[in-house]
């Protein structure tokens, strides 16, 4: 288990004492758990007067032209990290489905990777199906559930730190940058000497809220009691629909950070805008350049991850919101003025049907 820290006594026997407040309630008091159609309706006006300037209600698809719709849904994830520079990347396989637990551990042989893997549907968002294996079970059990569809095993980067940093580069090349980052901290819970990872995971609203995703984990790791202070990782993926908490990381944004991002993104081929997943050392690490492993990079229904910090009001959130939505539309114009089409609207309601109806 990790490392204790100093922790009051207060603290260690708050699970015990707290009054748990329903779900239901949370969730409707806290935007982070609101439905993203909830949330994301009063910006519906914002984006209506940015088609009618546009002339387009699919403006935002001329977007990143490198990748499908720029990223709207189903994008193939290895086809965006293959232009990744290496040095950025953890070693990544593309597995064709139907494979076998025995032909996917002989390719990972192949390319000198060994367990823990995290493996992830190569067409997916928001954690879906990502998991971490340790074992070989643990890869027939995923394999059976996600193996009937093309799928990624990629080296299990454990450092500590993970953030989502979203960029943007102007077609015209006029400006660049970092407009959001986005710290992640995982689930994690402090021992008392006493309770069970599954008990003080229900004192827990953010693990609560998570729950259906937390059972492959409680199977392992439910039983344990851990001591006095100890801290467990219970949800090494940094989704929020695995109890991971944002934090508002904007501090971080400098010059520096711009240049160590554009000098990523200029390896990927009509790349405009988006947000990069990455794990990291050290904060220091992340600002010097030095062992950014990038996990994901999302298209332009990204959104500045940083809105989700708790402490985030509600005003500032769509605020930030609308600038980036206003920054998509700015994208777009000059994708179109350099001759790139939108996409017909036929087009983008087949993906979203595809997304949602299927």
């Amino acid at each position: 288990m990790n490392a204790a820290r100093p922790v009051a006594l207060s603290e260690t026997i708050a699970p015990s004492l707290s009054i748990r407040r329903p779900l239901w309630l949370a969730k409707w008091l806290q935007y982070e758990y609101w439905p993203f159609y909830v949330f994301f309706a009063p910006m519906v006006f914002y984006y209506l007067w940015l088609a009618i300037r546009a002339r387009s209600l699919t403006f935002f698809t001329a977007v990143n032209p490198a990748i499908p719709l720029g990223g709207l849904f189903g994008e193939s994830k290895s086809a965006i990290l293959d232009n990744v520079p290496a040095d950025f990347l953890p070693k990544t396989l593309f597995i064709s489905p139907i494979s076998t637990t025995r032909q996917v551990l002989a390719e990972m042989a192949e390319h000198a990777l060994s367990l823990p893997v995290v493996c992830k549907p190569d067409v997916g968002e928001r954690g879906a199906g990502v998991r971490v294996i340790r074992s070989e079970a643990a890869l027939t059990e995923w394999l059976l559930e996600h193996g009937n569809e093309p799928f990624l095993v990629q080296e299990f980067v454990a450092g500590p730190l993970e953030f989502g940093v979203f960029y943007y580069r102007l077609p015209n090349g006029s400006a660049s940058g970092v407009t959001s980052v986005v710290k992640k901290e995982f689930l994690t819970v402090w021992g008392d000497g006493r309770s069970t990872v599954c008990h003080l995971l229900q004192q827990n609203e953010r693990a609560r809220m998570a729950w259906p995703e937390l059972k492959p984990v409680l199977a392992t790791l439910g039983e344990q009691i851990p001591n006095p202070g100890e801290s467990v990782l219970v949800q090494p993926i940094g989704n929020h629909c695995r109890g991971t908490k944002f934090l508002n990381a904007n501090y971080l944004r400098s010059p520096e950070l711009d240049h160590i991002f554009d000098q990523i993104a200029q390896s990927i081929p009509g790349f405009d805008y988006g947000r990069f997943d990455i794990r990291v050392p050290s904060v220091a690490d992340l600002l010097a350049g030095r062992h950014i492993r990038v996990l994901e990079i999302n298209g332009i229904t990204s959104e500045p991850g940083h809105v989700y910090d708790p402490a985030y009001s509600l005003h500032r959130a769509y605020t930030d919101i609308a600038w980036h939505l206003r920054l998509l539309y700015e994208i777009s114009r000059q994708r179109r003025q350099m001759g790139i089409p939108t996409a017909p609207l036929r087009a983008v309601w087949n993906c979203l049907r595809m997304r949602f109806w299927r």
